[in-house]
């Protein structure tokens, strides 16, 4: 990919309507704020509205120029517990955004190389999986482990009772599996692949996964809030937002409850967020404080295009990033799910909006994310 001076300027230009200090509550509101974005208006109402018939429990944040102009809270985080501007949420495959700034910021560092193959910085791998590039795991084209949606787990996975048992099982577990697909020869979304990605970055940086995050993503982000729990601390502290999962009849449970929750999230899901540290990492990413003009741009832009089928939200995947185009604009961020979540962020860079959507419910979201949407670029 070549940037030029125009690109790089354009992505300053773009940055400064999302830049601002802190991230106060419901702003004073300008006149370039659309009336039904505001409290009270149409999109409020939608999600009281969705909120009272039980299709919705969670945070909404909307901000323009970095700050927010709408910010609701609705059902329960845990029994008797209220959603609040404390509580965290599972982001799901949103994580993946994390893991693709960090990869890109070891790139950008020269520290990692995008054409290299993953057999470079990891050894252990079937010598075709080995060949897989790092551009082809951060596009979802490696051909690497399991389809992204499968049933397919390790079979001593429950057993998983430590942050290392977990690491070190689903390393390990990852290096018994064949290619699916010669590498670059298709899009298939792929949770292993961020996996591996991570892996990558904790070898090269000498930190675990977790410690880079925390060091190199959270922490220049401001995102105070955010990180990864285990499974006893997400059941433990109410600032933790439990899933509930929707089961086969309609009842909802805690998804915590059921096989397959792993023990601690890792890199393609699983980090645990704030609405507003989600609108931090926003503006830091699109800002420049987690890469530089030049890499920003490299990784928000998209690279292969995306049939619906594979990702409803946008045309075309980056580094952790979904681009789409919507009317004339750009949304760039990333959608995530799974039993008890449904999340969506989106950023419009040309417009200055930031959009947060965050559940702890898997009853789709998708109504919230277009409207607000359609009322953005209107």
């Amino acid at each position: 990919m070549h940037t030029t001076r125009r690109s790089v300027l354009g992505l300053f230009g773009a940055a400064a309507g999302l830049l601002a200090t802190g991230v106060p509550g419901d702003a004073t509101p300008s006149g370039a704020v659309p009336r039904d974005l505001l409290p009270g208006g149409r999109f409020d109402r939608f999600i009281a509205e969705r909120a009272a018939a039980d299709q919705f429990s969670g945070a909404v944040l909307l901000a323009h120029q970095g700050k927010p102009v709408l910010t609701r809270f609705h059902g329960l985080a845990k029994q008797g517990v209220p959603n609040a501007s404390g509580t965290r949420f599972d982001v799901a495959s949103i994580t993946k955004c994390l893991t693709a700034v960090a990869v890109t910021q070891l790139a950008q560092q020269g520290a990692v190389a995008f054409h290299q193959p993953l057999g470079a910085y990891l050894d252990g791998f079937p010598a075709d999986v080995s060949r897989a590039t790092v551009h082809q795991l951060l596009t979802h084209t490696a051909g690497v482990g399991r389809p992204g949606l499968t049933n397919q787990r390790p079979a001593d996975e429950d057993t998983w009772d430590s942050v290392d048992d977990a690491w070190q099982g689903m390393s390990a577990y990852l290096r018994t599996l064949p290619l699916r697909f010669t590498p670059g020869s298709q899009f298939s979304y792929s949770n292993d692949g961020y996996f591996v990605l991570g892996a990558i970055a904790a070898a090269v940086s000498g930190l675990s996964f977790y410690d880079y995050i925390r060091q190199h993503v959270f922490a220049p982000a401001g995102m105070t809030s955010s990180a990864f729990f285990a499974k006893p601390q997400i059941r433990a502290d109410d600032s933790i937002a439990l899933g509930y999962a929707t089961r086969p009849g309609g009842p909802r449970v805690d998804a915590t409850t059921l096989p397959g929750f792993p023990y601690v999230g890792g890199p393609f899901t699983g980090a645990y967020c704030t609405a507003q540290d989600l609108l931090r990492f926003a503006i830091a990413l699109h800002g420049g404080r987690l890469l530089n003009p030049a890499f920003t741009h490299l990784a928000t832009t998209g690279k292969q295009a995306v049939s619906p089928v594979d990702l409803p939200q946008g045309q075309f995947y980056g580094y952790g990033q979904v681009e789409a185009i919507t009317g004339a604009h750009r949304i760039v961020g990333h959608t995530g799910g799974g039993p008890g979540r449904s999340n969506n962020l989106d950023v419009f860079p040309d417009a200055g909006w930031v959009a947060v959507v965050l559940s702890n419910y898997d009853t789709s979201i998708r109504p919230i994310v277009d409207l607000a949407r359609q009322l953005i670029v209107s």
